[in-house]
């Protein structure tokens, strides 16, 4: 107040209403991985963590979608090349294999922002790492890179990267996602279990490994959801003459004997496949006099890309007409395409959970939207060791249940031994409360260390926590029973405290945990009338 020396009306202005404490976002996911571009405008977008909210946003600084080739080709030994076949027909004596095998890379970030939306997501972050052109996919140097960046943005309370499930450093990848939430302890890491490493792996191995990879640190801070979804994001429309494509380094006779030459499509195929292989296209005929001698040949020009696209498309949709067994390649193809991990999904189950139920309510017993079946049916017998492993680094199960459709069934943390922080929505809503707090109380440092201070951010915690309570987030019959708050001199602090400028604040709360099992008795009893 200005010292009054000059005689007048002073106005004197004061708080009617204390601090608040602003509730922290609790859905505020953060993708890693690699997309088409990477630029706002002329302005480069690589390792920058970017605030999108819908797929519209997405394309626009990110691109579209990945259009990797499955290459269809002939081959004299029908066990050449196994693991990467992903479909073949044997030829009729058996001696060929017509075969589709796996593109060497492939970049699915896109599909996953489309399973996120698609579950409820909004508001997310992306964070690319690459390009298409660069041809490489994520790794644990490039994962680093995007953490540290996401570092400096304090929105963010999930972290996932969807790509890493396939790739060789999986493990790496996923043990610094954990760390990066440990230390920053106002994040959750969605994880996806690893494919199987053999077509005879079973799943106690597989989830085994997946075990052993993820190690032992910060396991509260992460969960992890099994198996692989079988999503529905692409249709047979989308798998076209660039996705499903043919070895064009082959000869068209090798490919052309696979068929019947009685039928006139042969032909066709043959002509259609040697002017793609040599992008050339007659773009003037020859000319002839009126004996019909040429004199002038025929000239040709190399075909545009735009060309080239049109005429594999036109052999694409020839082969779906004229080709038996050509559709189950296209299928075939367009299930790989949507075969996905979970991680993605999950984190938009989350938000519309945040959003409808608050981040106090379990992950699960909810539909997923955009699956047509997970890729492993688990019954109840398989699920014990899922939820209740020895080492407590529980797997949430995805299952279906007839009737009710797709369901994530478990919400449990990898830390499923600690009775602290075993379920995945106390040890988001801990998260939640934590992060509210210290914003709300930045404002009172540099404030004198005296009782008026300490009742002001006792009264400040007070109202936020009622209002939770209020709302279901915390257990108790009473605000009394829900959480208590102690500050003070002889309470929470010493003069040793109160001298070295620390405020020591306790707040004590009480979480609601899920009802994850329900046991219902019945017994007979007498007759009464």
């Amino acid at each position: 107040m200005a010292q009054m020396k000059t005689p007048g009306v002073y106005i004197v202005e004061k708080n009617a209403f204390p601090n608040s404490v602003v509730e922290a976002a609790t859905a505020i996911p953060a993708f890693i991985g690699i997309t088409e571009k990477a630029r706002n405008g002329a302005d480069s977008l690589a390792n920058k963590p970017w605030k999108i909210t819908s797929m519209t946003d997405f394309q626009q600084y990110f691109g579209g979608a990945y259009a990797p080739e499955f290459k269809l080709s002939v081959v004299a030994d029908p066990e050449a090349d196994a693991s990467k076949t992903l479909y073949g027909i044997p030829s009729t004596d058996g001696k060929k294999l017509l075969k589709v095998d796996r593109p060497e890379t492939s970049f699915s970030l896109y599909y996953h922002l489309v399973m996120f939306f698609a579950n409820g997501g909004g508001t997310c972050y992306i964070v690319s790492v690459g390009t298409y052109a660069d041809g490489a996919p994520v790794d644990k140097e490039k994962v680093a890179t995007a953490l540290a960046a996401l570092e400096k943005e304090q929105e963010i309370t999930m972290v996932a990267v969807p790509e890493a499930a396939s790739l060789p450093d999986c493990k790496d990848i996923q043990t610094q996602v954990l760390a990066h939430c440990g230390k920053m302890m106002n994040r959750f890491a969605l994880l996806d279990v690893q494919p199987k490493a053999a077509a005879n792996e079973t799943m106690d191995q597989q989830i085994e490994t997946f075990r052993t990879n993820i190690g032992t640190n910060f396991l509260s801070y992460g969960a992890a959801y099994y198996p692989w979804l079988n999503t529905s994001v692409l249709s047979d429309k989308e798998i076209d003459g660039t996705v499903l494509t043919w070895d064009y380094g082959q000869d068209a006779p090798d490919l052309q004997a696979f068929f019947d030459a009685g039928s006139g499509f042969p032909n066709y195929f043959a002509g259609a496949f040697a002017e793609i292989k040599e992008r050339k296209r007659v773009s003037k005929p020859a000319q002839k006099d009126e004996t019909g001698k040429e004199t002038a040949p025929a000239e040709y020009a190399d075909m545009t890309d735009d060309e080239v696209t049109a005429a594999k498309n036109n052999l694409h949709n020839a082969l779906l007409q004229n080709l038996p067994g050509y559709p189950y390649f296209v299928n075939k193809v367009k299930d790989e395409l949507n075969r996905l991990p979970p991680s993605a999904a999950m984190a938009g189950l989350y938000t519309l959970v945040d959003n409808t139920r608050g981040v106090w309510k379990a992950p699960a017993n909810v539909s997923i939207n955009y699956v047509n079946s997970p890729t492993e049916t688990i019954d109840n017998g398989l699920q014990e060791d899922l939820n209740m492993p020895m080492n407590g680094k529980a797997v949430n199960a995805i299952r279906t249940f007839p009737g009710e459709g797709i369901k994530v069934w478990g919400a449990r943390t990898l830390d499923g031994n600690s009775q602290d922080w075993r379920y995945v929505n106390v040890r988001r809503t801990m998260m939640f409360l934590e992060e509210s707090v210290k914003n709300a109380a930045k404002a009172y440092v540099f404030e004198p260390n005296v009782s008026a201070t300490w009742m002001n951010v006792k009264s400040m915690i007070d109202s936020f926590l009622r209002s939770v309570w209020k709302r279901g987030g915390l257990a108790g019959a009473t605000p009394e029973d829900a959480y208590e708050i102690h500050v003070g001199l002889g309470d929470t602090m010493t003069g040793d405290d109160i001298l070295n400028g620390i405020m020591r604040i306790t707040v004590l709360v009480a979480i609601t945990h899920p009802a994850e099992f329900i046991e219902i008795t019945f017994q007979q009893q007498m007759q009464k009338s």
